[in-house]
């Protein structure tokens, strides 16, 4: 199934997931499906950037900017109607780190993750982050679903 547009802001990813405020990285979905979600940011050259230690933003937060690319793929997978679980990024594993610092990249990231494998309680899944004609960071996750609880978003009960 090809990728499909789709319109969901920041206020809808926030609402979708745990990250809330300056947490929530992530600005606007740009093409999702069964395996893959592609999302835009602009967050990484911002001042007020929770992830920003001694007046830049490292590379490997572009781990944190795919976990939460992940996140909303799960949730969005889940339905209107469901509550999404609660998961936790297990490994990174065959992380490359193709530049130093995120801060100091112009223009909007491109963070796409895709989804190879999935029992339904583990989801493994391959991410990049770049901006046009440049990969900036890329590797590949494992995430553990937890079954019992699920996560406190900003979708009221």
């Amino acid at each position: 199934m090809p990728l499909a547009p789709l319109v969901l802001d920041r206020a809808g990813i926030a609402a979708r997931i745990p990250h809330q405020g300056t947490m929530c990285l992530l600005d606007r979905v740009d093409l999702w499906d069964q395996q893959r979600l592609q999302a835009s940011a602009g967050s990484h050259r911002a001042i007020d950037n929770p992830l920003r230690a001694h007046g830049r933003l490292a590379s490997s937060c572009g781990i944190e900017y795919a976990a939460q690319a992940m996140a909303l793929h799960g949730a969005l997978l889940a339905g209107a109607d469901a509550r999404p679980r609660m998961g936790f990024l297990a490994s990174v594993r065959g992380a490359t780190l193709h530049v130093e610092r995120l801060d100091d990249i112009p223009g909007e990231l491109t963070i796409e993750v895709v989804s190879f494998n999935s029992d339904g309680n583990n989801v493994l899944y391959d991410f990049s982050v770049s901006v046009p004609g440049r990969v900036l960071l890329e590797g590949r996750a494992a995430v553990i679903l937890n079954a019992a609880q699920p996560i406190q978003s900003g979708i009221d009960s």
